[in-house]
């Protein structure tokens, strides 16, 4: 968690000098896809710790959970302050640009992650029917062996 909120930071800085600088914002492109794939990792990981059995019962839980939420509070505000840079330093529109990005960027991340899991799933699939084949092989040659073994060849 604290790694995903010093790289959004760090992002966030590059970002904030590019367009005070009188940059294009694609100019940082690498700072803009960091800054927004750790904001999505931290938000994952919240709602996974939020919904995770071992919050509620282990003791520490509440307080990782605090700073879970403090480490979103200041997500916002950084996103806040980019958005004030945005508009201040940034062409006409980059902000709405940039917001479409991050959804754009979001969805493309969920369509990637379904692609994982359905490859993920038919690979399991493949190694089960060759376990099986391979399983009525070891059948197949274990009767003929046993045959073969009581004819006395």
């Amino acid at each position: 968690m604290l790694a995903e909120l010093a790289a959004c930071n760090a992002a966030l800085a590059v970002i904030t000098k590019t367009l005070q600088h009188g940059k294009e914002l694609t100019t940082a492109g690498k700072a803009v896809a960091d800054f927004v794939i750790n904001k999505d990792a931290l938000a994952t990981k919240a709602t996974k710790k939020k919904h995770s059995i071992w919050t509620k019962i282990a003791p520490g839980g509440k307080e990782d959970m605090l700073q879970t939420f403090m480490a979103l509070e200041e997500i916002k505000k950084q996103e806040d302050k980019l958005r004030e840079t945005m508009q201040l330093y940034g062409r006409a529109g980059l902000y709405q640009d940039w917001v479409r990005f991050q959804a754009q960027a979001r969805k493309s991340r969920q369509a990637a992650e379904k692609e994982r899991q359905l490859a993920m799933e038919h690979l399991k699939e493949n190694i089960m029917i060759a376990t099986a084949a391979l399983a009525l092989l070891g059948v197949i040659v274990g009767i003929l062996v046993f045959i073969l073994n009581t004819r006395g060849i």
